[in-house]
């Protein structure tokens, strides 16, 4: 009950931000790889922070990924992070991979850092190289501060065709001490993680090893991040990175710590608020679409369920058009590939019951179709196999999507 109630307390920061937590600066500039928009961004931490990241699992891991994991090899120690937009850096062969490299120089000569205390990111179009003398002064004119000026500065910088920024900022108390967690991403096409086309930025004052900190993140992304889905591709540069610079000054954190509980409650709100505010920005989205699953044989069947009818097409195209159409749901139950058996299912569109454990129910059309008209869906089903829940999130399909991605490098 304690721990609940520990857990429970836990408060959203009012207009949170990146930085939420103490010792933290920020900032963004236009470097000229976009026509107007800012495009070269940082964040700094006043002291090296203990520091955790999970990747795409794409097969052609973009080079900005493979100068951070060469990174953070030395000890989980990182005090600054380089991103880009406009360009992913991707499938850019050798020339990228020493592009990145660079950029991680020009950055820890900017904030007068050891390089190998430097995370790069890049994210935008695919194949084509990085416009290096841009890179380099762009990196040179950033001006970084802890004021929110410097927070939208660098949540801009890291856009694409996402068309608002994404934040969020949480507080709670370990060790009698206030510990601040907040979050930046980007994100709104070529969403299927594990990974996609989505950056995640994380900073705390919480003190935590890296390694503690690595265990944390990857098991709170398994039902944050990776239940999110808007078009079913994976892309090559994406992952989510957590800093922890320890400012809070509590003891170290630890899954023993009596306060462990709270800081996993911190990561859990900070990766869900990111993880829901890039599914509602889907490209050309016009409803934020959450699946909620109960009953089912275990916990990965239900989030693999709640993922497959988040994802289907036929799912989103019919909440688009305000059709319920429960068909298109058990269809997909049927491809999620579990223990879920047709003849034991429950299916449920916001308040409107449509079957019942397999049963037809007699529901109002006019009534469902009323509900599929606001900006968040909510289906539910239960399979009636177990006690395994699980939560998925996406978005619509409309027409937009599709001129969003026909012009994309155009």
């Amino acid at each position: 009950m304690e721990t609940l109630t520990k857990v429970s307390s836990i408060q959203e920061i009012e207009n949170g931000t990146i930085l939420s937590p103490k010792g933290f600066l920020t900032g963004g500039t236009h470097a000229g790889l976009r026509h107007s928009r800012k495009d070269v961004g940082m964040i700094f931490s006043e002291v090296p922070a203990n520091s955790a990241a999970v990747y795409t699992l794409n097969d052609f891991q973009a080079a900005p990924i493979k100068v951070t994991q060469e990174s953070l090899s030395h000890g989980g120690l990182l005090q600054a992070v380089v991103v880009n937009s406009a360009c992913a850096n991707a499938c850019t062969g050798e020339k990228g991979l020493l592009d990145a490299y660079e950029m991680r120089v020009l950055a820890a000569k900017k904030v007068g850092i050891d390089e190998t205390l430097v995370a790069v990111a890049s994210t935008g179009v695919i194949g084509e190289y990085l416009k290096m003398d841009k890179i380099k002064n762009g990196i040179s004119q950033l001006e970084l501060g802890a004021e929110e000026e410097f927070a939208e500065g660098f949540q801009t910088a890291i856009l694409t065709t996402d068309t608002c920024m994404k934040s969020c900022g949480f507080k709670g108390t370990i060790d009698g001490k206030t510990v601040h967690m907040g979050g930046a991403s980007k994100g709104s096409g070529m969403i299927h993680p594990n990974m996609a086309t989505m950056l995640g930025f994380v900073t705390t004052d919480a003190n935590i090893s890296p390694e503690y900190l690595q265990v944390a993140l990857k098991k709170i992304t398994n039902y944050t991040f990776n239940q999110i889905t808007v078009d079913g591709d994976t892309s090559t540069n994406d992952m989510v990175l957590v800093m922890a610079n320890g400012l809070a000054e509590n003891q170290p954190l630890s899954p023993s710590h009596p306060d462990w509980d709270v800081f996993v409650g911190l990561l859990s709100k900070t990766c869900e608020s990111l993880a829901k505010q890039i599914a509602k920005d889907g490209e050309g989205a016009t409803k934020l679409v959450e699946v909620q699953v109960v009953g089912a044989y275990d916990e990965e069947d239900a989030r693999k369920v709640a993922k497959q009818i988040v994802g289907s097409n036929l799912v989103k195209t019919a909440i688009y058009g305000a059709d319920a159409n429960w068909g298109r749901i058990i269809g997909a139950i049927g491809q999620a590939d579990t223990k879920a058996k047709a003849e034991t299912v429950t299916i449920s569109i916001g308040p409107v019951t449509m079957l019942d454990k397999s049963n037809l129910i007699d529901f109002s059309e006019e009534e469902a179709s009323a509900y599929l008209q606001q900006d968040f869906i909510q289906i539910f089903v239960d399979l009636h196999m177990g006690n395994g829940t699980g939560t998925a999130w996406g978005c619509d399909l409309s027409y937009d999507y599709v001129k969003i991605n026909a012009s994309y490098r155009t």
